[in-house]
């Protein structure tokens, strides 16, 4: 893979992309700097005095709203990312084959215009008015209009499966898909010129291009106080394969050999360490741990119940290579290998993040493992792979109690309106209405009110114990909501499962491993709620995120449960983590660690990132020999210990 073409690229292509958006957004007199006159007449929408079909008033205000709420420049790069993703994905997939059309959507084997133009006539895409493409196909000279129109309806076909990444027939995103896209300097174009169709065979692709694309966004937020929109940006960095397979052969893998110890899948894992010998006391221990894990499926370790969380998964790196390992061991049990992959998806991996490009992109890299796999995977109809990758949100601004109330009292009605009782008091003397499942309109609140900093404090987020058991009845109070409801309780439900239920519910849960490369920023880039939030809740770990995020770590795993990941060196050494260090070394079991240095991170220079790489376990096993490595002058993982 060519990256220092991927590096000249997507920085430039984040710019084009603002760029073509901004003017797209403009010519709709979405732009407050520049307003213009709007006017409906007929079926016609005049903007500025061009024409505009008036369907798309709709969405045109949905966009308006957005700008007032959010700011013109934030949605316009918020938008141009989610088209540049949208290509992106497009254009690894034309290039795999995957279309069941079997056309190029964005270039041409041959060079010459999108391949799928010249083969209108046989399109059946989802909104595609075939009277309509046909007639704009022979009348010469509206070759921009009719490929916008297949460009939309071929998203509007991928949103059956990719409903994260492609919305709806009719979603407001839609408006601001750039003009121009059949022009040699366009930002399809680019895409397809600039990047060698070599380079898209690996799905690891996705990664260095959302790296490269924010890379300017970094600089520009990076040594100052980080703003919770920025957060991403200033915190993301794409990790080296060598290191995530060291994280995930080394957690996921290790449980998995300790289980089977006569597994073959340890000559399939280069950067497994062999565990150093124990003395026979420490290996009891071991074998009695192990042995509650292997009780909990009934004598041996069943792979679908293995489940793996990367909780700053970015752009889902780490969980590419989670499925890969959980593929080889789901073959080693005897499964069929076109069973497997919705079984992973489904059953053993997890993610999250706060910004929702990444967040997408992860998904969009697993479901292309998973293709690779299974030819069948977007082929059933109504059964669309399941996912369990998610973006965390923000619910401050939010009306909750008008929410909640909404919903409460629409499950009573579609109950028949008796399946309610007098709670407790509440909140000034109030009567609490309790629907039959036990829950109340307070529960609801809370949970919403849980995300209120969400996209600040992302998966750092813990759920309170009294929600943890109500989690599963809230889900499947608002999923009747959403599809018996009326259309604002319909709504409501909808945001809130998505939104809050789900990841609650991810958040919730014990893994067996948890998998990192977490977000790194001293409190000098915290704002003061961050700050607040550090202090409060992770006392011993509050000088940087990635301290914090290996505390928590320890919450979501299981009792055999290995807490695996790759940070900044500085915990090992600093007076401000001496209170961390006590607390590792006297209640948690160091099993193998790498000390990186300065050099682990290949497109970083200099001093900057001092890393090191390490698999923990929350229990204590007194006398346990780890494994350390000192790899500070550059060397790559060597089969050789030093303790």
């Amino acid at each position: 893979m060519n990256r220092s073409a991927l590096k000249k690229y997507a920085p430039q292509a984040r710019l084009d992309f603002i760029e073509a958006v901004t003017l797209r957004a403009r010519r709709l007199g979405l732009d407050p700097a520049l307003p213009v006159s709007v006017e409906q007449t007929g079926d016609v929408l005049l903007i500025a005095g061009q024409p505009f079909p008036a369907s798309v008033a709709k969405q045109r205000s949905a966009l308006a709203q957005r700008i007032q709420q959010q700011g013109f420049n934030v949605v316009v790069e918020a938008l141009a990312y989610t088209w540049f993703n949208r290509l992106v994905a497009i254009r690894f997939m034309e290039l795999k084959g995957y279309f069941s059309h079997g056309y190029r959507v964005l270039s041409h084997s041959e060079g010459q215009q999108p391949e799928i133009l010249d083969h209108v006539q046989h399109l059946d895409l989802p909104g595609l008015d075939k009277a309509e493409v046909i007639r704009l196909k022979t009348a010469g000279n509206q070759d921009e209009a009719l490929y916008r129109e297949i460009l939309l309806a071929q998203c509007h076909e991928l949103h059956r499966n990719m409903p994260f990444l492609f919305e709806a027939l009719d979603d407001a995103t839609e408006l601001l898909l750039p003009d121009n896209l059949l022009r040699t300097d366009s930002p399809i174009a680019h895409l397809v010129s600039d990047i060698d169709e070599a380079d898209w065979q690996e799905v690891e692709v996705i990664g260095w291009l959302y790296q490269f694309y924010i890379s300017d966004k970094k600089d520009e937020v990076i040594g100052k106080v980080v703003k919770s929109e920025d957060i991403p940006a200033a915190t993301q960095l794409f990790t080296p394969n060598w290191i995530v397979q060291y994280l995930v052969q080394n957690s996921l893998g290790r449980l998995w050999l300790m289980a089977n110890p006569g597994s073959s899948l340890k000559d399939k894992m280069p950067y497994y360490i062999e565990p150093a010998e124990q003395t026979p006391e420490v290996q009891a221990q071991l074998d009695a741990l192990i042995k509650v894990r292997m009780d909990e499926d009934g004598g041996t370790l069943n792979p679908e119940s293995l489940t793996v969380l990367d909780p700053a998964c970015g752009s889902g790196h780490i969980l590419v290579e989670a499925y890969n390992l959980l593929r080889a061991i789901y073959e080693e049990r005897g499964y069929r290998l076109r069973d497997i992959p919705r079984l992973i998806l489904q059953k053993n991996l997890y993610g999250l993040d706060i910004d929702d490009r990444a967040a997408q992109l992860a998904g969009f890299a697993l479901l292309m493992k998973a293709r690779e796999d299974d030819r069948r995977l977007f082929d059933e109809e109504g059964n669309p792979p399941h996912l369990n990758v998610m973006a965390i949100q923000q619910s401050a601004g939010l009306p909750d109690e008008e929410i909640a109330r909404v919903i409460l009292n629409a499950a009573i009605q579609i109950e028949g309106g008796d399946a309610f009782r007098s709670g407790q008091l509440f909140g000034g003397g109030q009567l609490e209405t309790q629907h039959s499942s036990g829950l109340t309109m307070l529960d609801l609140r809370k949970l919403i009110q849980l995300f209120e900093h969400g996209k600040t404090f992302g998966s750092l987020i813990s759920v309170p114990d009294e929600l943890k058991p109500k989690l599963d009845k809230i889900v499947d109070l608002l999923a009747t909501v959403c599809g018996e409801g009326d259309d604002l309780s319909r709504s409501y439900a909808n945001q809130v499962l998505e939104q809050f239920a789900w990841p609650a519910s991810l958040l919730a849960l014990k893994y067996d491993a948890v998998v990192a490369n977490p977000p790194y920023m001293g409190s000098k880039g915290m704002i003061p709620t961050l700050k607040e939030f550090a202090r409060k809740n992770f006392p011993d770990a509050k000088s940087d995120l990635f301290a914090m995020f290996i505390e928590r770590g320890f919450i979501w795993c299981k009792s055999a449960g290995f807490n695996s990941m790759v940070t900044m060196q500085s915990w090992m050494f600093l007076s401000s983590y001496e209170a961390m260090r006590e607390k590792m070394l006297g209640g948690r079991t160091i099993y193998t660690m790498a000390h990186l240095g300065a050099r682990a991170f290949s497109e970083i220079s200099g001093e900057v990132v001092q890393t090191t790489a390490f698999t923990l376990q929350g229990k204590y096993l007194a006398g346990f020999k780890p494994v350390f490595f000192r790899l500070i002058e550059g060397a790559k993982l060597r089969k050789s210990r030093l303790w």
